[in-house]
Protein backbone atom coordinates (compact mmCIF):
# COMPACT_ATOMS: atom_id res chain seq x y z
CA UNK A 1 0.00 0.00 0.00
CA UNK A 2 1.64 3.21 -1.14
CA UNK A 3 -0.05 6.50 0.42
CA UNK A 4 1.16 10.04 -0.47
CA UNK A 5 2.19 12.98 1.86
CA UNK A 6 0.21 16.18 2.16
CA UNK A 7 1.08 18.66 -0.24
CA UNK A 8 3.04 20.66 2.16
CA UNK A 9 5.17 17.84 3.01
CA UNK A 10 5.55 16.83 -1.12
CA UNK A 11 9.05 18.48 -0.99
CA UNK A 12 10.57 16.44 1.42
CA UNK A 13 8.84 13.36 1.14
CA UNK A 14 7.79 11.39 -1.57
CA UNK A 15 5.57 9.24 -0.57
CA UNK A 16 4.60 6.32 2.58
CA UNK A 17 4.73 2.26 1.90
CA UNK A 18 2.61 -0.02 4.17
CA UNK A 19 4.43 -3.72 3.77
CA UNK A 20 3.23 -6.40 6.13
CA UNK A 21 4.05 -10.66 6.58
CA UNK A 22 2.79 -13.31 8.17
CA UNK A 23 5.14 -15.94 6.58
CA UNK A 24 7.41 -17.69 9.01
CA UNK A 25 9.70 -18.87 6.50
CA UNK A 26 13.17 -16.75 5.60
CA UNK A 27 12.36 -13.77 2.91
CA UNK A 28 15.07 -12.16 0.65
CA UNK A 29 14.64 -8.69 -0.46
CA UNK A 30 17.11 -6.73 -2.34
CA UNK A 31 16.56 -2.32 -2.03
CA UNK A 32 18.10 -1.04 -5.11
CA UNK A 33 18.88 2.99 -5.46
CA UNK A 34 16.34 4.97 -7.05
CA UNK A 35 17.91 8.57 -6.29
CA UNK A 36 16.10 8.52 -2.58
CA UNK A 37 17.04 8.38 0.98
CA UNK A 38 14.16 6.75 3.61
CA UNK A 39 13.23 5.69 7.10
CA UNK A 40 12.05 2.08 7.97
CA UNK A 41 9.81 1.61 11.04
CA UNK A 42 9.04 -1.37 12.79
CA UNK A 43 8.18 -2.67 15.84
CA UNK A 44 8.49 -6.19 15.29
CA UNK A 45 10.95 -7.10 12.44
CA UNK A 46 13.68 -9.26 12.06
CA UNK A 47 15.49 -7.90 9.19
CA UNK A 48 19.07 -9.09 8.75
CA UNK A 49 21.64 -7.92 6.28
CA UNK A 50 22.85 -10.60 3.77
CA UNK A 51 26.77 -11.39 3.53
CA UNK A 52 27.99 -9.97 7.33
CA UNK A 53 24.70 -11.07 9.11
CA UNK A 54 24.06 -8.08 10.58
CA UNK A 55 20.94 -7.59 12.74
CA UNK A 56 19.38 -4.59 11.67
CA UNK A 57 17.78 -2.18 13.85
CA UNK A 58 13.87 -2.11 14.34
CA UNK A 59 13.88 1.41 12.59
CA UNK A 60 16.24 3.18 10.84
CA UNK A 61 17.60 5.71 7.92
CA UNK A 62 19.19 4.56 4.99
CA UNK A 63 21.49 7.02 2.71
CA UNK A 64 21.13 7.65 -0.67
CA UNK A 65 22.67 4.09 -2.35
CA UNK A 66 25.60 3.66 -5.00
CA UNK A 67 23.38 0.53 -6.22
CA UNK A 68 21.86 -2.20 -4.08
CA UNK A 69 21.52 -3.68 -0.81
CA UNK A 70 20.57 -7.09 0.25
CA UNK A 71 18.65 -8.46 3.61
CA UNK A 72 16.58 -11.56 4.64
CA UNK A 73 13.65 -11.74 7.10
CA UNK A 74 12.85 -14.31 9.54
CA UNK A 75 9.09 -14.56 10.78
CA UNK A 76 6.36 -12.58 10.30
CA UNK A 77 6.98 -8.56 10.30
CA UNK A 78 4.66 -4.76 9.54
CA UNK A 79 6.77 -2.01 8.25
CA UNK A 80 6.14 1.29 6.91
CA UNK A 81 8.47 3.08 5.08
CA UNK A 82 8.88 6.48 4.46
CA UNK A 83 10.64 7.45 1.11
CA UNK A 84 12.53 10.76 1.41
CA UNK A 85 13.13 13.17 -1.07
CA UNK A 86 17.27 12.81 -1.33
CA UNK A 87 17.97 15.71 0.87
CA UNK A 88 15.53 15.18 3.65
CA UNK A 89 18.16 12.82 5.09
CA UNK A 90 20.71 15.77 5.49
CA UNK A 91 18.14 18.15 7.33
CA UNK A 92 17.05 14.87 9.80
CA UNK A 93 20.57 13.55 10.67
CA UNK A 94 22.46 17.13 10.45
CA UNK A 95 25.68 15.85 8.84
CA UNK A 96 26.46 15.88 4.92
CA UNK A 97 24.58 13.39 2.53
CA UNK A 98 28.11 12.22 1.66
CA UNK A 99 28.63 11.01 4.88
CA UNK A 100 25.69 8.75 5.15
CA UNK A 101 25.59 7.28 1.81
CA UNK A 102 25.32 3.30 1.62
CA UNK A 103 24.65 3.68 5.19
CA UNK A 104 22.47 2.20 7.30
CA UNK A 105 21.72 4.66 11.02
CA UNK A 106 19.56 3.56 13.80
CA UNK A 107 16.68 6.30 14.49
CA UNK A 108 17.70 6.10 18.46
CA UNK A 109 21.37 7.43 17.52
CA UNK A 110 20.17 9.93 15.86
CA UNK A 111 16.58 11.08 17.23
CA UNK A 112 16.65 8.96 20.38
CA UNK A 113 12.82 7.95 21.71
CA UNK A 114 11.24 10.25 19.00
CA UNK A 115 9.99 7.11 17.04
CA UNK A 116 9.22 5.08 19.80
CA UNK A 117 5.81 5.86 20.24
CA UNK A 118 5.48 4.39 16.20
CA UNK A 119 7.31 1.45 16.37
CA UNK A 120 4.86 0.59 19.15
CA UNK A 121 1.70 1.62 17.52
CA UNK A 122 3.11 -0.94 14.75
CA UNK A 123 3.68 -3.50 17.05
CA UNK A 124 -0.06 -3.32 18.47
CA UNK A 125 -1.68 -3.65 15.19
CA UNK A 126 -2.81 -0.16 15.02
CA UNK A 127 -3.88 1.02 11.81
CA UNK A 128 -1.25 1.88 8.98
CA UNK A 129 -3.19 5.26 8.22
CA UNK A 130 -3.29 5.99 11.78
CA UNK A 131 0.39 5.82 12.15
CA UNK A 132 0.83 7.56 8.84
CA UNK A 133 -1.39 10.44 9.88
CA UNK A 134 0.82 10.45 13.24
CA UNK A 135 3.74 10.43 11.24
CA UNK A 136 2.55 13.88 8.82
CA UNK A 137 1.93 15.65 12.17
CA UNK A 138 5.32 14.89 13.54
CA UNK A 139 7.54 15.68 10.40
CA UNK A 140 5.23 19.03 9.64
CA UNK A 141 6.94 19.92 13.52
CA UNK A 142 10.15 18.97 12.85
CA UNK A 143 10.00 21.17 9.17
CA UNK A 144 8.74 24.34 11.06
CA UNK A 145 11.73 24.24 13.50
CA UNK A 146 14.08 23.83 10.58
CA UNK A 147 15.18 26.84 8.48
CA UNK A 148 14.78 24.90 4.93
CA UNK A 149 15.34 27.76 2.52
CA UNK A 150 18.94 26.19 1.79
CA UNK A 151 17.33 23.23 -0.16
CA UNK A 152 15.11 25.59 -2.56
CA UNK A 153 18.53 25.02 -5.15
CA UNK A 154 18.81 21.69 -5.11
CA UNK A 155 15.46 21.15 -5.16
CA UNK A 156 15.26 23.35 -8.79
CA UNK A 157 18.07 21.31 -9.87
CA UNK A 158 16.61 17.83 -8.93
CA UNK A 159 12.84 19.04 -10.94
CA UNK A 160 15.26 20.01 -14.20
CA UNK A 161 16.52 16.50 -14.14
CA UNK A 162 13.21 14.45 -12.96
CA UNK A 163 11.34 16.69 -16.12
CA UNK A 164 13.95 16.01 -18.59
CA UNK A 165 13.93 12.33 -17.25
CA UNK A 166 17.30 11.91 -16.51
CA UNK A 167 18.34 12.66 -19.75
CA UNK A 168 20.45 15.89 -19.35
CA UNK A 169 24.42 16.67 -19.87
CA UNK A 170 26.85 17.95 -17.42
CA UNK A 171 26.91 21.10 -19.97
CA UNK A 172 23.08 21.60 -20.03
CA UNK A 173 23.13 21.04 -15.92
CA UNK A 174 25.56 24.18 -15.80
CA UNK A 175 23.29 26.29 -18.29
CA UNK A 176 20.38 26.05 -15.92
CA UNK A 177 22.15 26.72 -12.48
CA UNK A 178 24.95 28.95 -13.75
CA UNK A 179 27.53 26.92 -11.58
CA UNK A 180 30.63 24.84 -12.88
CA UNK A 181 30.29 20.97 -12.74
CA UNK A 182 32.73 20.90 -9.72
CA UNK A 183 30.23 23.42 -7.68
CA UNK A 184 27.47 21.28 -8.73
CA UNK A 185 28.85 18.02 -7.65
CA UNK A 186 30.17 19.50 -4.16
CA UNK A 187 26.59 20.69 -3.54
CA UNK A 188 25.11 17.21 -4.76
CA UNK A 189 26.95 16.09 -2.19
CA UNK A 190 26.18 17.47 0.92
CA UNK A 191 22.74 17.77 0.41
CA UNK A 192 22.48 14.20 -2.23
CA UNK A 193 25.18 12.07 -1.58
CA UNK A 194 25.64 10.93 -5.13
CA UNK A 195 27.03 13.01 -8.03
CA UNK A 196 24.64 14.77 -10.66
CA UNK A 197 25.90 12.28 -13.08
CA UNK A 198 24.91 9.67 -10.85
CA UNK A 199 21.54 11.14 -9.82
CA UNK A 200 20.26 11.44 -13.66
CA UNK A 201 21.24 8.15 -14.30
CA UNK A 202 19.01 6.80 -11.48
CA UNK A 203 16.50 8.78 -12.78
CA UNK A 204 16.99 7.67 -16.30
CA UNK A 205 17.05 4.19 -15.34
CA UNK A 206 13.67 4.15 -13.18
CA UNK A 207 12.35 6.13 -16.51
CA UNK A 208 13.13 2.86 -18.46
CA UNK A 209 11.89 0.85 -15.51
CA UNK A 210 8.56 2.65 -15.51
CA UNK A 211 8.33 2.14 -19.59
CA UNK A 212 8.80 -1.77 -19.31
CA UNK A 213 7.05 -2.52 -16.46
CA UNK A 214 3.67 -0.44 -18.51
CA UNK A 215 4.17 -2.19 -21.92
CA UNK A 216 4.84 -5.54 -20.41
CA UNK A 217 8.24 -5.94 -22.06
CA UNK A 218 5.87 -6.44 -25.31
CA UNK A 219 8.44 -4.11 -27.60
CA UNK A 220 11.99 -4.93 -28.27
CA UNK A 221 14.37 -3.96 -25.37
CA UNK A 222 16.19 -1.74 -28.45
CA UNK A 223 13.28 0.36 -28.44
CA UNK A 224 12.55 0.46 -24.84
CA UNK A 225 16.31 1.66 -24.12
CA UNK A 226 16.34 4.51 -27.22
CA UNK A 227 12.98 5.94 -25.84
CA UNK A 228 14.67 5.98 -22.77
CA UNK A 229 17.76 7.98 -23.75
CA UNK A 230 20.05 5.30 -23.74
CA UNK A 231 21.81 4.73 -27.10
CA UNK A 232 24.03 1.78 -26.62
CA UNK A 233 22.02 -1.44 -25.41
CA UNK A 234 24.98 -2.95 -23.66
CA UNK A 235 25.39 0.27 -21.76
CA UNK A 236 22.07 -0.39 -20.21
CA UNK A 237 22.23 -3.58 -19.36
CA UNK A 238 25.19 -3.23 -18.02
CA UNK A 239 23.75 0.13 -15.77
CA UNK A 240 20.72 -1.90 -14.39
CA UNK A 241 22.66 -4.90 -13.50
CA UNK A 242 25.28 -2.37 -11.60
CA UNK A 243 22.07 -0.69 -10.07
CA UNK A 244 19.88 -3.58 -9.49
CA UNK A 245 22.28 -6.78 -9.59
CA UNK A 246 19.84 -8.50 -12.44
CA UNK A 247 19.53 -7.80 -16.09
CA UNK A 248 16.33 -6.45 -17.30
CA UNK A 249 14.69 -9.76 -18.03
CA UNK A 250 15.26 -10.99 -14.58
CA UNK A 251 13.90 -8.26 -12.93
CA UNK A 252 10.38 -8.29 -14.84
CA UNK A 253 10.11 -11.98 -14.09
CA UNK A 254 10.60 -11.19 -10.57
CA UNK A 255 7.08 -12.04 -9.00
CA UNK A 256 6.84 -10.03 -5.71
CA UNK A 257 7.57 -6.76 -6.31
CA UNK A 258 6.84 -4.87 -2.89
CA UNK A 259 7.74 -1.45 -4.50
CA UNK A 260 9.63 -0.60 -7.17
CA UNK A 261 12.77 -0.64 -6.03
CA UNK A 262 12.10 -3.15 -3.46
CA UNK A 263 11.93 -6.67 -4.50
CA UNK A 264 11.87 -10.30 -3.24
CA UNK A 265 14.27 -12.26 -4.60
Amino acid sequence: MQIPPPKHLSPFIRHYIFLESSKKEIRNVRLFSDGSTGLILSGDMNLYSSGSEEHMPLSFFYGALSSYKDFYSKGPFSLVAVVFQPYFLNLLVKASAKEVRDSIISVEDVLKNSFQRFQENLLNKITPLTVIRDLNIFFTELIIRENTSDYDFITAVQKYILQHKGSVSSKELENFTGYTERHLERKFDNYMGISPKKYSNIIRLHYFLSLMNKRKYNENLTALSCDAGYTDQSHLIREFKNNVGLTPKQYLKTENKMAVNFIEL
